[in-house]
């Protein structure tokens, strides 16, 4: 009898043992694994964050990766508390999200730039863009001042100088010579396929929806934002959780070189890091 107790007794530590290492999962033995949920557009954000996996499991840190392909969603779920960060937006998108639907959001940290680009089947140059020619935008209002701060160095508007180039929009235009139409009424992710279509004379396209249709920024876009653009893509939290240890090793994950080179390998200047 004292056998059979003492087999059945060996037998119990040695299962809560097995499953004592099973939860354990990555990291070194012994050690706690969390989990952080982080909604991205799927390029480039969800290949950067594909990178950063293995790093941050090494570190007992569980990444699992949302996509999404339009940009409401993502702030919704953070929100909502089904993600723990987003990564796919600038700071003046989200400060107008946040003064559009209150969101209670914090910037954790700068990762890359995506130039915006402006592509055409048509022309080789804005210069070419005729007499009352169309330019085709997003109908997302933050971005308006990006786009026309593009056209300005171009030399093709004048913007009022009173005017903050961030929030810039059609109307703030003061000079116009050629009399360009713009249409602002395309939701982001549709502005590819109006291209394809050859709607309008140019259309104005996000480096993420050209990249994930395989377009390369660099060699096809007829104008394409500088490297010095203010419009840096960030890892946003809900206010307070900037300060989480899980959220600052994912930051300093993606801005590490390893990453950085990723990024300038893996698109030959179409994203370019954050210094």
């Amino acid at each position: 009898m004292k056998k059979l107790v003492f087999g059945s007794f060996a037998a119990v530590l040695a299962l809560s043992a097995c499953g004592a290492e099973e939860s354990n999962g990555g990291g070194s033995e012994g050690e706690e694994t969390s989990t952080l949920t982080v909604g991205a557009s799927n390029v480039p954000h969800g290949e950067i964050l594909e990178q950063a996996k293995p790093i941050l499991a090494e570190q007992g840190i569980e990444l699992e990766i949302e996509t999404y392909q339009d940009y409401i969603l993502p702030n919704q779920d953070l929100e909502s508390g089904d993600l723990d960060a987003n990564y796919y937006q600038h700071i003046p998108y989200l400060e107008a999200q946040i003064a559009d639907h209150g969101y209670d959001f914090a910037n954790a940290g700068a990762v890359h730039i995506e130039p915006m680009g402006i592509y055409s089947k048509d022309i080789t140059s804005l210069d070419e863009i005729p007499q009352d020619g169309t330019i085709l935008m997003s109908n997302s209002v933050a971005e308006h001042g990006r786009m026309l701060s593009i056209l300005e160095a171009e030399g093709l508007i004048k913007l009022d100088e009173n005017v903050d180039k961030t929030t810039a929009e059609v109307s703030d235009i003061v000079e116009n010579e050629k009399n360009i139409q713009f249409e602002t009424e395309y939701e982001p992710a549709l502005l590819v396929q109006m291209y394809e279509a050859n709607e309008g004379d140019a259309v104005f396209i996000n480096a993420n929806y050209a990249i994930d249709a395989g377009l390369k920024p660099m060699e096809d876009s007829i104008a394409l934002e500088g490297s010095d653009s203010p419009y840096a893509n960030l890892i946003v939290v809900q206010s307070g959780d900037e300060e989480n240890e899980d959220i600052q090793a994912l930051v300093e994950v993606l801005t590490s070189q390893e990453i950085q080179d990723f990024i300038l390998e893996e698109w030959d200047g179409a994203v370019i890091p954050v210094e």
